[in-house]
């Protein structure tokens, strides 16, 4: 019944205001101090059969006189502004532009949703005297809200512009101290303002490409009938087993002498972490796949998306202290069947991003990577090359023989781990292709990771996804199934294992073999991007001795 009423007083509104129209009334201001928000049916959906823009789902019921039929003026977002409108429209967002003449002031305005805002043309002659004053307030940075039909615009550089009838200036921004002039930033200056720089049409253009590849992630895996899991970011447990984790406690180290004390195994003094929040040593979590595994061995296939945290103390342009980790876990599966999933994973969010970003990925290619389209659509394109590490340790060490003094790291040997310039020389020159490296050696790999039988335990059933450009991308294994083989290993690398026991119930308890990786959200964003700095990849960047903002 409700629903009946709520469609039913909708139509009605809208068929009000289609009788309005068409008998003349004069379209209201977007600015009287007197309007009502609702919700208006054609607002939600496109026409099939009609050109008009896409509106939002929030339109404005407003009224300056003292007629009872309100007039209805939708807004539009510039990135849907394609085509002429019926009638007035609102734009609202910050002014990138403005140039004023004798009897007219053109103002460029983005709203974030797409690279080049619109125009929207001020004729003098066209506005009521309070919008007329507001000309004046226009610069550079200030917040607007622009009124007036979409007009087929008589510039090349876009299809449609807004002849304005009505102008607010919601927000002033000072000229004469406004961080964000009208020049090219460098990324290290915009950094020191990062709250500032999503109005710049780099960070902008990487946000809106982080969005669509966040929303590609969760339909690839959701359409694959993955189960959404969030792991906690608190934890006990060091996944990793290398001991880069960020302490949590709430204990008073504003007074060391104050702290509580207890002695260890060896006899030694040490913080008493029972006395601590937790009642034991926590940390922020460097992942979410052991979390992840629990729910696998329930619900079969799974996926975590969110924060980890690393203290490394590394200022690469590759790495960062707080990032976000793609990470699926499948059971019953196999390093095969990993490796099959994260290829088409990032074929299916390349391919989305290629059909919704077309705008921005063009602007990266003209300013940072000219070959960018072309690399993308390679990668959806191509089978990714599959090598094992011995025979791509061969290969380095037969490219390397040719030229030591060509690299940074020449002496590679079965153990070496790789570095950048060894993955991006796989994927970029002897593979011309993503690539897969796999059975990495047991001691460069994770406790977690399963020891392959054929060499008696010397390498993992591990693999790394080289991409070019970037290096490597994603890190997976099929995980150890076996308890005794695990508790062997935890014990070689003095893991305390009362700390992993729910782990290891999973061994115990109905265990299957089970594989899965983690994909670097980031890292995935700048190679789609074509951009260096891991630093512009996320809002807020957090490397050893930054926490600004």
């Amino acid at each position: 019944m409700l629903l009946a009423y709520i469609m039913a007083r909708s139509c009605l509104v809208a068929a009000v205001v289609s009788v309005a129209r068409r008998s003349g009334a004069r379209p209201v201001s977007a600015f009287s101090t007197s309007f009502l928000v609702r919700t208006s049916p054609r607002s939600l959906v496109h026409h099939a059969t009609s050109n008009r823009p896409v509106m939002s789902s929030s339109t404005l019921f407003m009224s300056t006189s003292t007629s009872t039929t309100p007039a209805i003026v939708p807004r539009v977002k510039a990135a849907n502004a394609t085509s002429p409108s019926d009638g007035p429209v609102v734009i609202k967002g910050w002014v990138r532009t403005v140039r004023k003449q004798k009897t007219l002031a053109f103002v460029e305005v983005n709203d974030g949703s797409n690279l080049s805002g619109i125009q929207c043309v001020l004729a003098f002659d066209d506005l009521d005297e309070s919008s007329r004053k507001e000309i004046n307030k226009l610069t550079t940075g200030c917040a607007v809200v622009v009124e007036g039909p979409l007009v087929e615009s008589q510039g090349g550089k876009q299809a449609v512009e807004v002849a304005a009838t009505c102008l607010k200036v919601v927000g002033d921004c000072p000229a004469e101290t406004y961080p964000l002039a009208k020049k090219r930033h460098s990324l290290e200056y915009l950094r020191t303002i990062a709250h500032l720089r999503p109005r710049t049409n780099t960070v902008a253009a990487v946000a809106r490409v982080r969005s669509q590849l966040a929303g590609a992630i969760h339909a690839f895996f959701q359409q694959s009938g993955f189960v959404f899991v969030q792991t906690p970011l608190i934890t006990a447990s060091d996944c990793e087993g290398a001991g880069e984790m960020f302490r949590v406690t709430t204990l008073d180290l504003d007074h060391v002498d104050s702290l509580p004390l207890t002695k260890n195994n060896e006899g030694k003094e040490t913080v008493d972490f029972s006395q601590d929040f937790f009642a034991k040593p926590a940390f922020l979590t460097v992942s979410g796949q052991l979390g992840a595994e629990t729910h696998a061995c329930a619900l079969g296939d799974v996926y975590t998306f969110g924060p980890t945290f690393r203290a490394e103390n590394s200022q690469t342009t590759r790495h960062l202290a707080e990032f976000h980790m793609v990470e699926p876990e499948m059971a019953f599966a196999d390093l095969e069947m990993a490796m099959d999933n994260a290829e088409a994973m990032l074929k299916f969010v390349t391919q989305h991003v290629l059909e919704n970003c077309q705008d921005d990925l063009q602007f990266f290619g003209k300013f940072y990577e000219q070959t960018l389209l072309k690399r993308l659509e390679t990668l959806v394109s191509q089978p990714f090359a599959r090598v094992a590490y011995r025979d791509a340790i061969v290969y380095l060490q037969e490219e390397i023989a040719k030229d030591p003094s060509k690299w940074q790291f020449p002496n590679v040997e079965f153990g070496t781990d790789l570095a950048t310039e060894h993955e991006r020389w796989l994927a970029e020159t002897k593979f011309n292709s993503c690539v897969f490296v796999y059975n990495y050696p047991k001691s460069i790999k994770a406790f977690y990771m399963r020891d392959n039988d054929e060499d008696g335990g010397e390498t993992v059933n591990a693999m790394d996804l080289l991409v070019p450009g970037v290096g490597e991308l994603v890190g997976g294994s099929q995980r150890e199934e076996r308890l005794d083989v695990l508790e062997k290993k935890m014990g070689e690398l003095d893991l305390v294992k009362d700390d992993y026991w729910w782990y290891l119930d999973l061994r115990r308890f109905g265990s299957v073999p089970h594989a899965g990786y983690g994909l670097g959200f980031e890292r995935l964003v700048t190679y789609i991007c074509g951009i260096e700095n891991i630093r512009e990849a996320i809002a807020f960047p957090r490397y050893p001795g930054n926490a600004e903002f």
